[in-house]
């Protein structure tokens, strides 16, 4: 009996141990919502098990559109923000929801397209292309789902002038999905598409798409991070969600972005601001 008791001692006592612990790990773990981009590019899959071995700190994503991230985050669901829609991150800042915007690194928007280039704007500006391309009907794949990706390719035809919800056609067509599925879309449909240059570079069934415009300043793809007001949302981990921002715009935090490659190729360049954006 001496030894059975025993035996339930030490059982309590290791499910005990085991929930201290449970519970501890609990204590250390954020949600960090993010777009699908870095989750898709593979960013993060590589950055997080860094961030647990040098901050302790056990993140949990949830990867989706921009303005998917933001409304959850409106709703309290998130401790940290990572995405690339700047105008809607700046909102939010602007409606308290919270206190500060860092950039933490960029990459660049790239057209991709058919080999055969029908529009014939290989190597031509950005604004020539997308006007070329809805001159000549050429097949385009839009996201069409609000995420940053979609939001940066409209900016770019107002700049080229194009009123895109008149001039869309038949030609014009909407994948409503992320980005892997819309380039799967551009590739059966051998279209033109706006990709973020992490993502093309991890898009493996590439078909007969290439890379047909690259390198204009107005392709620029900022990516931004923003802890949620804790005094919004209290069950916000300020301390926490902070320390995660300060390592992602840290020295290290910055020289591991730029430590990831995908087919040996760098795809995010690390430029915080230490002045905050």
């Amino acid at each position: 009996m001496a030894v059975r008791r025993l035996i339930v001692a030490f059982s309590l006592l290791c499910g005990l141990a085991g929930g201290v612990a449970a519970s501890s790990a609990a204590e250390r773990a954020i949600v960090l919502a993010s777009t699908t981009s870095t989750q898709e590019s593979g960013l993060l899959d590589y950055l997080l098990p860094v961030v647990r071995d040098k901050t302790g700190i056990e993140v949990t994503v949830i990867a989706r559109r921009s303005d998917e991230v933001l409304d959850g985050a409106r709703r309290g669901e998130a401790d940290v923000v990572l995405l690339h829609a700047r105008p809607q991150e700046e909102k939010f800042v602007a409606e308290g929801l919270a206190a500060r915007r860092y950039d933490v690194m960029y990459n660049d928007f790239v057209l991709i397209g058919p080999k055969s280039d029908p529009a014939g704007v290989k190597g031509k500006d950005i604004v020539t292309a997308l006007k070329a391309i809805e001159a000549k009907g050429a097949p385009f794949v839009t996201r069409g789902d609000r995420s940053g990706t979609h939001a940066a390719e409209l900016a770019l035809w107002i700049v080229a002038g194009i009123d895109i919800s008149s001039a869309k056609g038949a030609w014009y067509r909407e994948s409503g999905q992320g980005i892997t599925a819309a380039l799967d879309a551009a590739r059966t449909a051998n279209a033109y598409m706006l990709a973020d240059r992490a993502s093309w570079i991890s898009f493996r069934d590439r078909g007969d798409l290439d890379i047909i415009v690259e390198g204009d300043k107005r392709l620029l793809n900022q990516y931004g991070v923003m802890l949620v007001n804790p005094e919004k949302f209290p069950n916000v981990k300020k301390d926490l969600g902070q320390t995660f921002i300060n390592w992602l715009i840290s020295p290290e935090g910055q020289a591991a972005i730029a430590g990831y490659r995908v087919h040996g190729q760098q795809v995010f360049f690390p430029n915080a601001d230490k002045s905050g954006g």
